[in-house]
């Protein structure tokens, strides 16, 4: 009995145990399988990773700088740090569908969230490390990373803001 209620709430239809479960490009319905394959391709998807890898980098530089025992530059790498594991969790959870499973979290109000608070605190971060530069290269280029994620981030504030208000309207109009 446990295993048909998992199998109502991972798959709407019998058909995706066929032989050709996942294969069909345009007839595979969205609920087929555990790994989206179209998820990568979208806007979201490749702002995530352009946001991972600039926080990345940012993180990178500031690290390898000589004379970074400073509080504010310890206080950039965590920000850089924290943000990029929420985002590739945020891009784990798209790609393997998890949030088909995991129904208790809303998962748009979640990532508006998190994206609203960790662009202020990448900002405040990138402000003071910019600050308190004092001309070397690798703090600098942290800092122009850091300002490029932000901007990054404020763009998937802006598109999860866009999706939420989307999905609420089309929800009450039905």
């Amino acid at each position: 009995m446990s295993q048909g209620a998992g199998l109502v709430r991972t798959t709407c239809s019998s058909s995706a145990f066929g032989p050709a479960a996942g294969a069909g490009p345009r007839g595979a319905g969205p609920s087929e399988g555990l790994l989206d394959p179209i998820y990568p391709r979208t806007h979201g998807a490749l702002l995530k990773v352009a946001q991972m890898v600039t926080l990345l980098i940012a993180f990178i530089c500031v690290r390898s700088a000589p004379w970074t025992g400073f509080s504010a530059y310890r206080y950039f790498e965590v920000v850089t740090i924290c943000n990029f594991i929420m985002i590739l969790a945020f891009y784990l959870v798209h790609l393997f569908r998890l949030y088909r499973m995991l129904t208790c979290i809303s998962w748009p109000l979640s990532e508006l969230l998190h994206y609203l608070i960790g662009t202020l605190l990448l900002l405040i971060a990138s402000i003071v490390t910019a600050s308190k530069s004092y001309n070397q290269s690798g703090v600098v280029a942290g800092a122009i990373f850091g300002f490029l994620a932000t901007f990054l981030c404020l763009a998937s504030v802006w598109l999860s803001y866009k999706i939420s208000c989307v999905t609420q309207s089309t929800d009450a109009a039905v």
